[in-house]
């Protein structure tokens, strides 16, 4: 999760006055930093008070997701590590890949997110089916994860199936790939 962050961080991807779906959150650290990025704010200064921030509406809406057992964990670390202020715009649901589909509107994300959650083949075909309900022709999603195991290239060549995949960073330091998937246009299988 924590190159996923670092990529966000460096600022090429605006989520402000977005919506953002974390999958398989786990300890939510994914969700939080992009609340915190997501948010606008502009400072106000009066002539006896110090700067102050304040939050615009314009800041990204989060839904930070994982199954039922995580979610008390999940809900208290997002109440830890996120302003008071932006509290309302993440929202921790559960989600079962594959199960709770009727709880998400079909289309409904700009961003889908996904860190470390490549490694059960088990659970690639609901995962698959939760990235295609989840998606609309403008969603991207964003995943990383190690490529370790013939399961790992299994999972891409499936995704790569359903999507169009392009690596878009690499971090050799933990051997971590960051992919970006987008449903693919009629044009492109031309």
């Amino acid at each position: 999760a924590v190159v996923l962050c670092a990529y966000l961080e460096m600022g090429g991807i605006d989520l402000r006055d977005r919506s953002v779906i974390e999958l398989g959150a786990g300890t939510g650290l994914l969700g939080i930093v992009a609340t915190l990025l997501g948010k606008g704010f502009f400072f106000l200064t009066g002539t006896k008070e110090p700067f102050r921030a304040l939050y615009s509406k314009c800041c990204a809406r989060v839904t930070i997701t994982d199954r039922a057992v995580a979610l008390e964990f999940l809900e208290s670390n997002v109440q830890a590590n996120l302003p008071c202020e932006l509290r309302p715009r993440a929202v921790v649901k559960e989600l079962t890949w594959g199960k709770d589909l009727g709880n998400f509107p079909p289309g409904a994300f700009d961003f889908i997110l996904g860190a470390d959650i490549v490694y059960l083949e088990e659970t690639f075909a609901e995962l698959l089916q939760t990235l295609e309900h989840l998606c609309s022709e403008q969603t991207v999603i964003l995943l990383s994860c190690r490529i370790r195991y013939e399961r790992d290239h299994k999972f891409l060549k499936m995704l790569r199936g359903r999507f169009s995949v392009y690596e878009v960073h690499y971090d050799s330091s933990k051997d971590v790939h960051i992919y970006k998937a987008q449903r693919s246009s009629r044009k492109d299988d031309l």
